[in-house]
């Protein structure tokens, strides 16, 4: 058994994570998830809900925030955890693939009570030491990376889709603009001038005050905003909203809805999160970044430039907003992605 930890407080961490367990199931391993904040009392899921819509209306307090930001550890709920070891036990966990650094203290403690070890891997999805890894404990394991600013390169990967990425000729003049699960960012200021330059948008709206009928070149879409990651194993339903009309929201099979979207794209438009990264390897979607949600995701925009993989929303605008380099970015990542590992394999095949 193979047991994947995540934290919902990023879906760049979490969907990863659901991506991983289910390309080990399409290869007849077993692979659960565990979502940290199933462990945490209710009154800290309401206190990280209404974070997460201060962070959505206010970038520069979401930057405040994640470099204060605490250890969720210290608030867990000692028979949820307690539940969730013995889960580990009676399951006879053999490997676990942690992608949030804050599981690491709960690991280490689990650790020390085994007699057969079970392996661990630490699964980087930004490019560099993302801020749960900081200050993590060091319990042994194997670090699995992405995608590596040190290197300047993708080790290796997860597939989001075994589909092969829609080909140039067949893509719109659309634009994905987004700002991660958050919603975050400058994503949404950016809208009324790319549709001045003939783009039509698919917007990822994040509350429905974001979302306007006044310009037919614009669908929004939504995440459940009632849907959180510690709820179930699922993908985040997602679907296209109008205004006055009731959304339906579908969950996505195999990978989560929004990539249906980054695949049929000439570009994504969005803050340099590592999910994003991985979207745009598995669908040869080139990214235009906008303003980084820390050092960690600078790094990202750093190593997808470096690679050929996508380029500044300010040298895009500087070229006029010319598709020519988003056409040469597609083309570099459809080159790259074959040659790139794919980790589910890696650890199916050491199962």
């Amino acid at each position: 058994m193979i047991e994947i930890l995540t934290s919902g407080v990023a879906l760049g961490v979490h969907v990863p994570g659901l991506l991983l367990a289910d390309r080990l199931r399409d290869q007849g391993v077993d692979a659960t998830v565990s979502v940290l904040e199933r462990l945490l009392p209710e009154h800290k899921l309401r206190t990280t809900a209404e974070m997460k819509v201060a962070f959505h209306r206010d970038f520069r307090l979401a930057r405040a925030g994640q470099r204060v930001a605490a250890d969720p550890v210290a608030a867990v709920d000692p028979s949820a955890v307690s539940a969730l070891v013995e889960r580990w036990r009676t399951m006879r966990v053999r490997q676990f693939v942690v992608f949030s650094g804050f599981w690491l203290r709960l690991v280490e403690r689990y650790l020390s009570t085994c007699s057969i070890r079970p392996r661990v891997d630490v699964c980087h999805v930004d490019s560099v030491l993302s801020p749960s890894f900081r200050r993590a404990p060091d319990v042994g394991a194997r670090p699995i990376w992405l995608a590596h600013a040190e290197s300047g390169r993708v080790p290796c990967s997860i597939p989001v889709t075994r589909r092969p990425p829609l080909p140039w000729r067949d893509r719109a003049d659309r634009l994905l603009v987004h700002g991660g699960g958050w919603g975050m960012g400058t994503y949404r200021a950016e809208v009324g001038g790319l549709r001045a330059q003939g783009f039509a948008l698919d917007v990822v709206a994040y509350e429905v005050a974001d979302v306007s009928d006044e310009d037919g070149g614009v669908r929004y879409h939504m995440m459940d905003p009632d849907w959180f990651p510690w709820l179930d194993d699922g993908y985040p339903p997602f679907g296209e909203v109008t205004p006055g009309a009731a959304p339906e929201f579908r969950r996505g099979t195999g990978h989560h809805g929004s990539f249906d979207l980054c695949r049929e794209a000439l570009a994504v438009v969005s803050k340099p999160g590592g999910g994003t990264l991985l979207d745009s390897l598995w669908s040869a979607t080139p990214v235009v970044f906008l303003d980084p949600f820390g050092d960690h995701e600078r790094s990202n925009a750093d190593l997808w430039r470096g690679m050929g993989f996508g380029l500044s929303f300010e040298d895009w605008k500087a070229s006029g907003f010319d598709v020519g380099p988003l056409r040469e970015a597609h083309e570099a990542l459809l080159a790259a992605r074959d040659d790139v590992p794919d980790y589910s394999h890696v650890l199916a095949g050491a199962s």
